[in-house]
């Protein structure tokens, strides 16, 4: 099986652009996070770990959003 777009989805945050890809191969699916400024960079997270991946991160949205109404 060859890799196959699922979705993707590019948001554009100061002179960075981000790349959200939810592709398939023949392991399974995968979400890939790809940053662009100057280089380009990725991170892979398996589907398996996309919950937890999640939870993380609306975690550390809401440590942000505390600190941010302290300040």
């Amino acid at each position: 099986m060859e890799r196959k777009n699922l979705s993707s989805k590019t948001i554009k945050i100061e002179n960075k652009k981000f790349h959200f890809d939810l592709m398939e191969n023949h392991r399974g699916r995968y979400l890939r996070i790809t940053e662009k400024s100057g280089g380009k960079s990725s991170i892979v997270i398996p589907e398996s770990g996309i919950e937890e991946f999640k939870e993380a991160f609306l975690e550390f949205l809401k440590e942000t959003e505390e600190s941010e109404s302290v300040s």
